[in-house]
């Protein structure tokens, strides 16, 4: 009778030739090569043992959103430009009219490197409504009026080179942006050592998706200094949002069933009689002490005054509101805010009036919607003289603006 020898030393002779060693040390790469599904992780972070965060990482996310003509993605606190086929930053800039040193720099980048078609630059403020160059009739540039206004009219001659309607180029009505709605993405910095994928885990979205939300390349590399847009999650349809939980009825008894009412102490003996003192008799005003005030002894420190003693609806927000609006009473009187001359005296499209008072070389103030101009060009003027009065009705406001030659500088600056 022939005997059949165990089952385990038929598997020990099977691997007698292989060294115990070398077979123990291609299990784990086995199972390193079968994770390895999709683009390689070269930092091997999430790939080995059970610290994987994959599965945390396939969120779904949404696609981002088209640029404008001009390759522009607004959102209400920034802007990013989307680079074109064969674009370089020079092009990209001149593009959304900044200048290509200071997106350049920005960017960590320099003025003629090549972008990749989707590539995204973010921007260091926001882009002009308008580029330079293209006009239409009937409305004007400020900037344009007050580089004009400091080109011909020198501090040492008051009554020369000043600014009338007809020497004004006409320049582009502002055309805004359309700014993004729903959420804002994170903008994210590159910092050294990050990779996409480790930033991919902080945010937990896939790394796909930030390669197609940044124009990334195919080996997804990101420079320091770079800056990425985290990919937004999908948001759910109206349809499929989980219905809110119904709270479980909750029994109602009646009134005092179910709980005795306490004895009040009165009931077995009765309370004491209490002496209520009158109150005080309090003074009468006149008979109070007046404190006595210093006055003032100057009306203000500030820089400036305000043209208008009114309230500010409208705040200074670069590139989209140059200066403040400040309502007042119909008819008010509007001021200069420092002393000056007169350097042009124009309309706007509305014909509305327009004045530019210069107080140095480069610093000048702009009062528009105004009325009633009681001052003329080239006529020097001292700080709170009236120049002008607001408007009647809703247009009972100034637009007023201090700039640095083209320049425009929030007014508050000058005034608080």
């Amino acid at each position: 009778m022939t005997r059949i020898p165990p089952a385990r030393t038929i598997f020990r002779g099977q691997f007698r030739g292989l060294p115990r060693v070398r077979f123990l040390a291609l299990l784990p790469l086995a199972g390193l090569l079968a994770a390895c599904q999709g683009p390689l992780d070269y930092d091997l972070r999430g790939q080995i043992g059970a610290f994987n965060t994959a599965g945390a990482a396939q969120s779904a996310t949404a696609n981002r959103p088209a640029p404008d003509g001009r390759g522009l993605i607004s959102y209400p606190s920034y802007q990013v430009a989307v680079a074109q086929r064969g674009d370089t930053v020079a092009d990209v800039a001149a593009r959304i009219g900044l200048p290509a040193s200071e997106v350049a720099r920005f960017n960590g980048m320099e003025i003629g490197d090549n972008m990749r078609q989707g590539e995204v630059l973010a921007l260091p403020r926001r882009a002009p409504d308008s580029l330079p160059g293209s006009a239409e009739p009937g409305s004007v540039d400020i900037a344009s009026l007050a580089g004009q206004a400091i080109d011909t009219a020198p501090l040492t001659s008051p009554n020369a080179g000043s600014v009338t309607t007809t020497d004004i180029q006409a320049a582009p009505r502002p055309q805004p942006a359309k700014v993004q709605s729903g959420p804002e993405p994170v903008r994210h910095k590159v910092k050294r050592g990050e990779t996409a994928y480790t930033i991919s885990r902080l945010y937990r979205v896939p790394v796909k998706a930030l390669a197609e939300w940044n124009g990334l390349g195919s080996d997804f590399s990101v420079r320091e200094g770079q800056f990425l847009l985290i990919p937004l999650k999908e948001q759910p349809a109206a349809d499929e949002a989980v219905p809110a939980a119904i709270p479980a009825a909750v029994a109602v008894t009646e009134p005092g069933r179910g709980s005795q009412t306490p004895v009040p102490p009165s009931a077995s003996k009765p309370l004491p009689d209490e002496k209520v003192e009158p109150a005080a008799v309090r003074p009468a005003a006149e008979t109070l002490p007046k404190p006595e005030l210093p006055a003032p002894t100057r009306s203000s420190s500030a820089a400036m005054a305000y043209p208008v003693q009114g309230k500010i609806i409208k705040t200074y927000a670069k590139g989209r509101n140059d200066g403040i609006d400040i309502a007042g009473a119909a008819g008010a009187p509007v001021n200069a805010a420092e002393a000056g001359t007169v350097a042009a005296i124009t309309k706007d499209s509305s014909n509305v009036p327009i004045v530019v008072i210069r107080h140095s070389q480069k610093l000048l103030t702009v009062y528009q919607n105004v009325g009633n101009i009681t001052v003329k060009k080239g006529e020097s003027v001292v700080r709170g003289q009236r120049i002008a009065s607001l408007r009647g009705g809703d247009e009972a406001f100034v637009h007023f603006e201090v700039r640095d030659g083209f320049e425009s500088i929030d007014p508050l600056d000058y005034l608080n």
